[in-house]
Order: structure tokens, then C-alpha cells, then sequence
């Protein structure tokens, strides 16, 4: 399992143009299976994803089809994993 942080590296008015296309290429890793959850830091200075798999590589490569990566809106860090812990809803998940 993993959790990518994304660090916005241009204003939110920046931000706010990739927006739609950044949500139609998370679109595609919730349709893959790879994605669980996605959404803006409090404050927004980024957002978090969670995405499962065991391959890092994987992960990386599907990041470099963002649109915020194509066009330097966020930087990303990629940290994986192993929930041992965890509640039965999010069993489901993983």
C-alpha cells in the first residue's frame, strides 16, 4: 500500500487550471483498481492519495501520465506500506 503526497509547487491559481485534468487521470487509477482515496491537503498546499499494489515502480509510472507532473504543478513523494493494523471497512479495500 501506498501513500503519495503531493506538494503544490505553483499557486492555487495554477492548481486550479490542471484541476479537471488531474481529476480525469485519478479517474483512471480508481477504474484500474489502483486508487482508494484522493483529496486536498487542510491547508491546501497539496493533496494525499491512496493507492494499493506492491509494486513502487508501478505507482511511479502511472504518476508521470499527471497532469500536475507534466506540467510542474506538484511534486510528489511516495511512501509504501504495510498496514497490519486496520478497521473491517477498510479490509475491503486492500
Amino acid at each position: 500500500m501506498f501513500v503519495i503526497t503531493l506538494t503544490y509547487l505553483k499557486p492555487l491559481s495554477e492548481v486550479e487550471k490542471q484541476l479537471p485534468a488531474h481529476r480525469e487521470f485519478l479517474k483512471q487509477g480508481y477504474s484500474a483498481g489502483m486508487l482508494l482515496a484522493s483529496g486536498p491537503m487542510i491547508p491546501r498546499t497539496g493533496g494525499i492519495i491512496l493507492a494499493r499494489g506492491n509494486d513502487k515502480n508501478a505507482i511511479l509510472n502511472f504518476l508521470e501520465s499527471d497532469p500536475f507532473k507534466k506540467n510542474d504543478i506538484a511534486a510528489y513523494e511516495v511512501v509504501e506500506f504495510d498496514p497490519v493494523l486496520f478497521s473491517d471497512d477498510f479490509a475491503k479495500s486492500i
